[in-house]
């Protein structure tokens, strides 16, 4: 079984040093792909940058912008049995990117934003029969609220909803919790544990039998 499993965050170049980006470490998404690995399957990681080591047995495709993520995503996708999008995908990105330093001026800047495709709904979109497509929705409020909508929006199967409103779990923290939505009306919750147990219970749930 090929799983497709993404990673951490991704960045989003204003000039040769300045940048877009967001607090995800990418521990969920590498606990995942571990999980996965200690489960059998063969496992592609699409890793935004990230400080943690590369897992050993795991294919890891190291990317840096919300395209080149689309990119490689795209690319694997199409043989995939299971796809687990955990990472934190840039939604907008600079319109015009400049490869010297901008020089500090008089006044304010404004950077002119457009966006980023959604990797997600065009997985969504085009998946094919029998594929598993998982999705991850940190919100700060109305969790599940939140989180079946882009579930059904973007035609998935499941989605991990996790509150990055507390310091202890989610974004940077070692321990998450999760409430695993799935396309029937489904709710499990995957209680508050260090995230290399909560991703062996996420694939319990969501690996095809």
């Amino acid at each position: 079984m090929k799983v497709l499993i993404t990673a951490g965050p991704t960045l989003e170049r204003i000039d040769a040093i300045r940048f877009i980006s967001n607090r995800s470490s990418g521990r969920m998404g590498y606990a995942v792909a571990e999980a996965a690995r200690d489960a059998g399957c063969m496992v592609v990681l699409i890793s935004g940058p990230v400080t943690l080591p590369v897992p050993q047995g795991i294919k890891v495709e190291k990317v840096e912008s919300a395209a080149e993520m689309a990119a490689a995503v795209f690319k694997h996708a199409v043989d995939s049995d299971v796809i687990i999008m955990a990472a934190a995908v840039a939604d907008y990105t600079p319109k015009n990117k400049s490869d010297r330093k901008l020089k500090k001026t008089p006044g304010d800047l404004t950077i002119e934003l457009e966006r980023t495709e959604d990797i997600l709904l065009t997985l969504g979109n085009n998946k094919p029969e029998g594929q598993v497509l998982v999705g991850f929705a940190a919100e700060t409020e109305n969790l599940v609220k939140y989180a079946t909508g882009k579930l059904q929006r973007k035609n998935l199967d499941w989605i991990a909803a996790n509150d990055i409103s507390a310091s202890d779990r989610g974004f940077g923290a070692d321990a998450n919790e999760i409430t695993l939505i799935g396309r029937s009306g489904q709710q499990i919750n995957i209680p508050l544990a260090d995230k290399k147990t909560v991703a062996r219970r996420l694939l319990d749930i969501i690996l095809p039998q």
